[in-house]
């Protein structure tokens, strides 16, 4: 540090370099899965394979229209029955998905085959489909993740997602970036976006249009990892540092 300036990239050792940019590609890598995660996780709930606005209210708010087995079937498990068995389970579920078809139509067959590895009720946070009595949680109304869910998953992420731009940000303030309100804002923008983002969760649940919020938070977070991401390498390797710099003796602000 100079006063309160960073150093820029160039006039940091090499061997510091080289761990800011193994530590880059890294975090890139688990974002990209990240992503990749997101998107098998809601994309098609709504029964277009793309990421919508819809999925998002389907997996916060539920659907108007299905079960939450449906819901599930329709979604994030569609690949886990082929079409035909998936359908019968429907079908049933249409039909009032009573306890004395259960059984006589195939459907705890189906399910003892597909689901149990999963669902056997080992893990208390996904629904136990061993017995028709769990059977019977799933075919009621789809209300979109459960409260206790949403907490679950939001305390992961905002620390998650809070160390990961932290790392983030802190290699990227030694870049050269003019003016200076816009490197403040490329990092504090994925911070708000995380507030926004999960807050979202819980008032898509009662007003849908915020699910709009969760799909820009989401998209603004990630520009601002590939902004800094991009840069980050780039100036470290490629870069030659501006006059001002080298009138600076490396020093950035």
């Amino acid at each position: 540090m100079t006063g309160q300036r960073c150093i820029h990239f160039k006039y940091l050792p090499t061997g510091m370099r080289v761990l800011f940019t193994s530590t880059l590609i890294v975090l890139g890598m688990g974002y990209l899965f990240a992503m990749i995660h997101i998107f098998a996780s809601h994309a098609g709930r709504d029964g277009n394979p793309a990421l919508s606005v819809d999925d998002l209210i389907i997996a916060y708010s539920g659907s108007q229209s299905d079960t939450r087995l449906e819901a599930a079937l329709k979604g994030p498990m569609s690949k886990m029955l082929p079409p035909e068995e998936m359908n019968e389970v429907i079908a049933w579920v249409r039909r009032g998905a009573e306890q004395k078809e259960f059984e006589s139509a195939g459907i705890k067959n189906i399910l003892d085959k597909r689901c149990i590895t999963c669902h056997s009720g080992k893990n208390p946070h996904i629904p136990n489909l061993s017995e028709f009595s769990g059977v019977e949680q799933v075919v009621e109304k789809d209300t979109g993740m459960d409260i206790f869910t949403l907490v679950r998953v939001s305390h992961i992420h905002l620390f998650g997602l809070t160390f990961i731009f932290y790392i983030v940000s802190s290699i990227f303030c030694h870049s050269y970036i003019r003016p200076l309100w816009l490197k403040c804002i490329i990092i504090a923008v994925p911070f708000f976006a995380i507030i926004c983002d999960i807050m979202s969760w819980y008032l898509t649940k009662i007003y849908t249009p915020f699910a709009w919020v969760v799909l820009i938070s989401g998209a603004f977070m990630g520009v601002s990892f590939a902004i800094q991401f991009i840069t980050s390498i780039y100036q470290m390797w490629l870069y030659r540092p501006a006059q001002a710099i080298v009138d600076n003796d490396g020093a950035v602000s």
